[in-house]
């Protein structure tokens, strides 16, 4: 699946959201009270109505007030992120935060960012930003305790290991049956681990992204599980004589789309989502992706069937 036209799938998404959602609406709404139907017009129904979300900066409730909130990881890896500094606009998501911020009225002197883990962002409760973005997929089961927004990405996972490595010539999932594979707790990659590769032996779970890597680079796992541009960047630039041995069809495993989070019921998703969609039709979304990921696209194909 070519990377490049994932952005196209997921905006005609958000777009088809949006019209489905149609009193939902950015920016002025001094037209709403003209516009909402009494409940003699709904036919002697009770008068209840949808209420549209004013999307003004104003009037959105915000954790901090005046100014959008974003959370995210520490550390903040390439390509999602540059030089481990989600403020700079640099990297793949850095670019998107600040781009549906822009959207939705807010300059970068009114964007901060704050440090949240990935398994804390997708546990129920309240949350101390706006909106997390940590590439974080879209599941049913994390959908239960927090809300998505429509699909800013989608990717593939990925299996990285040394050159010389028990993994290096995997052709197919048999191949993996005898490794000893680890991946990051909480992540789509170790369900995708446990649930698609399902190798002999238990994989090896980290707490997070850099303690997986440690230990593919001290040879404690003969190969770890990523997602495809992460997996890139692992091979290329942190550690020396890995490569990706390749990559797992999207459609194989679930929850590969990526979304931004938020609290349960926070009506700020919605002119997220209104935001997405414009950068979608706009065509800057994709400018973002080519400009960031379009070198991290292509790897082995191992099929799961």
């Amino acid at each position: 699946m070519s990377r490049g036209m994932t952005a196209r799938r997921i905006g005609a998404l958000a777009l088809v959201g949006g019209l489905v959602a149609g009193l939902v609406g950015c920016g002025d709404n001094e037209d709403d009270d003209e516009s909402s139907p009494s409940s003699e017009e709904d036919g002697g129904g009770n008068g209840e109505q949808e209420q549209a979300v004013d999307c003004s900066v104003d009037a959105l409730e915000l954790v901090n007030d005046g100014v959008l909130t974003v959370g995210t990881d520490s550390p903040a890896f390439p390509p999602w992120f540059q030089d481990d500094e989600p403020t700079n606009g640099e990297g793949f998501e850095s670019a998107v935060a600040y781009a549906v911020a822009e959207e939705m009225g807010f300059g970068d002197d009114r964007v901060t960012w704050t440090i949240v883990a990935f398994n804390n962002a997708i546990a129920p409760g309240d949350k101390d930003f706006d909106f997390a973005i940590n590439q974080v997929s879209i599941s049913e089961e994390r959908e239960e305790a927090v809300d998505f927004s429509d699909g800013y990405y989608e990717t593939n996972q990925a299996i990285v290991g040394f050159e010389d490595s028990a993994a290096a010539g995997a052709t197919s999932l048999d191949d993996l049956d005898d490794l000893k594979l680890g991946a990051q707790v909480g992540t789509t990659s170790l369900d995708f681990v446990s649930e698609v590769i399902q190798p002999d032996a238990e994989p090896f779970v980290y707490n997070d992204n850099n303690a997986a890597k440690a230990a593919l680079d001290a040879q404690q796992v003969d190969a770890i599980v990523l997602d495809l541009p992460t997996a890139f960047y692992v091979s290329s630039v942190e550690i020396e004589g890995t490569k990706v041995i390749g990559q797992f069809p999207a459609e194989a495993g679930e929850g590969d789309e990526f979304g931004l989070v938020f609290t349960e019921g926070n009506p700020v998703r919605d002119c997220a989502n209104e935001a997405l969609a414009r950068l979608q039709e706009s065509g800057r979304l994709d400018e973002i992706e080519q400009e960031w990921l379009s070198d991290v696209v292509d790897a082995p194909v191992i099929p799961v069937e």
